[in-house]
């Protein structure tokens, strides 16, 4: 099995190696029926292709042995993508009419693909799947994706280091945490209290919890309009700017792969947020024994205690010459207890709750955080826009934290850009 350390490894391998597309088959025809109103009775039938991404790619064709043996009419040929190739690829598809049946689709990509999406057909059961993941499925009302595994950030420390600055539980509070970081850096001798995103690609979105904690949205309730000057986000960036301005967060913190890593390891930064995989980097770094060093906490509430919801989705093409048999696929894969085996195989969260009820996962303290946090999760907008004004907002946080900008002039123009962008 590929537990999370082992993940990270496989993850870093594939990043420095191009992958090159395996499987049973070339052929995509197939004899299945095409009708994905509803789920057909019986097996899957018929030739399926896949493509997914990254470590996904290279663990699912051995994974989907186990549907083939239950349903060995079917022939299932699994193409995996390298992440920064992925993006252009479908588009390539799409507009040449090449797509697979079916996809792993990033969360923040399914506005724009998802014209080639087909509706998710009746069988398909989504009432048990955390609900940030699931609104990621949703276009214009129609669910177009079923969430496969699931992202989002929570609270690291040392709490050893806590320990020495009188720290015995995790910060409750917006205002514990910033207290506690202040308290680890003073009284245990760390160069900074916490590790917070300053710059660089998907900065201010790693620093939303902030704005979502404090009652803040990217969008009005309709998500007609951009709102990314409110009283609450202007109130939760002075809050989350004054880590940089008060010493206790480094706004020129090395960037490179690995550091926030090592810096947490080292224990000259003591805490940091981020999501489910950093488990594995930190125990490949510090080794077995590091993890009775740290824990996860919930992110610390403002007027509540709100996080990223991110992951990937399975999709299926509306090109499909075998709808039924790639949806047969996805409500297996997405099956509690296929979601258990599939976390043991790759480390990845399953998006159905039920699955959090496994002693696999419901036995380790680490993790039962991600499942509680999962509860409370908000993704950003299903929008064709979001990744050209989550681009604008990086460079207004750098301008922030790094230059000092004041908040409620730096998001202002932020609101004019936005606004300026669209909707879509």
């Amino acid at each position: 099995m590929i537990r999370p350390a082992a993940r990270v490894a496989l993850v870093t391998a594939l990043a420095l190696t191009a992958l090159t597309a395996c499987g049973r088959s070339d052929d995509t025809g197939s004899s299945g029926s095409t009708d994905a109103s509803t789920l057909s009775a019986g097996e899957a039938t018929g030739d399926l292709t896949v493509w997914a991404m990254g470590a996904e790619g290279e663990a699912l064709p051995d994974f989907v042995d186990e549907f083939v043996a239950a349903n060995p009419d079917v022939n299932i040929d699994v193409v995996p993508i390298p992440w920064d190739a992925a993006r252009d690829k479908f588009q390539t598809a799409i507009a040449a009419g090449t797509t697979p049946d079916l996809a792993m689709m990033g969360s923040t990509w399914m506005a724009e693909f998802g014209d080639a999406f087909a509706p998710v057909p009746d069988g398909i059961d989504t009432s048990d799947f955390f609900e940030g993941p699931l609104a990621t499925t949703e276009l214009d009302g129609t669910a177009v994706g079923v969430p496969w595994y699931v992202d989002t950030r929570v609270l690291y420390y040392r709490t050893d280091l806590a320990e020495q600055a009188g720290w015995t539980e995790p910060p409750a509070t917006q205002a514990d945490l910033k207290q506690m970081a202040a308290d680890i850096q003073e009284k245990a001798g760390t160069d900074y209290g916490i590790r917070l995103q300053s710059a660089g690609n998907d900065s201010f979105q790693g620093s939303l919890w902030a704005a979502w904690s404090n009652g803040a949205s990217l969008t009005n309730d309709d998500a007609t309009e951009w709102t990314l000057d409110t009283p609450e986000m202007v109130e939760s960036y002075e809050y989350y700017t004054s880590f940089f301005s008060d010493g206790v967060a480094d706004a020129q913190a090395d960037r490179t792969p690995g550091a926030q890593e090592a810096e947490f390891v080292a224990g000259t930064t003591p805490m940091l947020i981020d999501g489910p995989f950093m488990m594995g980097a930190l125990e490949q770094l510090g080794g077995e024994e590091f993890g009775d060093l740290y824990a996860t906490a919930r992110i610390p509430a403002g007027e509540s205690s709100t996080s990223f919801a991110g992951g990937s989705n399975l999709v299926v093409f509306k090109d499909s010459d075998n709808a039924d048999a790639a949806w047969k696929l996805v409500d297996w894969l997405t099956q509690a207890e296929t979601q258990v085996s599939w976390y043991d195989a790759t480390g990845d969260l399953p998006s159905q709750q039920a699955a959090w009820d496994d002693p696999t996962l419901a036995e380790d303290a680490k993790l039962t955080v991600f499942g509680e946090q999962l509860e409370d999760t908000v993704a950003p907008p299903v929008t064709t826009t979001w990744v050209q004004v989550n681009a604008a907002a990086d460079s207004v946080l750098e301008r922030m934290t790094v230059s000092g900008e004041d908040p409620a002039k730096a998001l202002a123009e932020l609101q004019q850009q936005a606004t300026s962008i669209g909707m879509g």
